[in-house]
């Protein structure tokens, strides 16, 4: 059945990712404080493209709700990259509502850990 002309303009849906983080050491191995505002590390082998828009939902430690975030790929990791580093994608958190909320409870969570010169999944 062939496309219609129509159909090609209309943006593609975000795809929806989930992801629970249940240790501070995991949050801050995923966390990305040197976007503007704020983003994560997604553990995935589904291919994406730097500018895809993604949502997530995201669970932190013992918190049952899951944080609804919309985001913008901004750095992937391709299987069999340098150190050993997890495939996967670095999601910039949209700077409305839910990224700034995302963010702050993240830096909530990691308080002075966020100083440690310790590995990322990113840098």
């Amino acid at each position: 059945m062939a496309e219609s002309p129509e159909s090609k303009t209309v943006a593609p849906r975000p795809s929806v990712l989930s992801l629970n983080i249940n240790s501070k050491s995991a949050l801050y191995a995923a966390y990305m404080p040197f976007l503007k505002n704020g983003g994560i590390f997604i553990p995935t082998t589904r291919e994406y493209s730097i500018g895809d828009e993604v949502f997530m939902l995201l669970a932190l430690m013992d918190d049952p709700t899951k944080l609804p975030i919309a985001g913008t790929v901004v750095w992937i990791t391709p299987p069999g990259a340098q150190n050993s580093k997890a495939q996967g994608i670095g999601v910039h958190f949209k700077s409305d509502e839910s990224g700034v909320e995302a963010k702050r409870k993240i830096e909530g969570l990691l308080g002075g850990v966020m100083q440690s010169s310790r590995p990322t999944h990113t840098m």
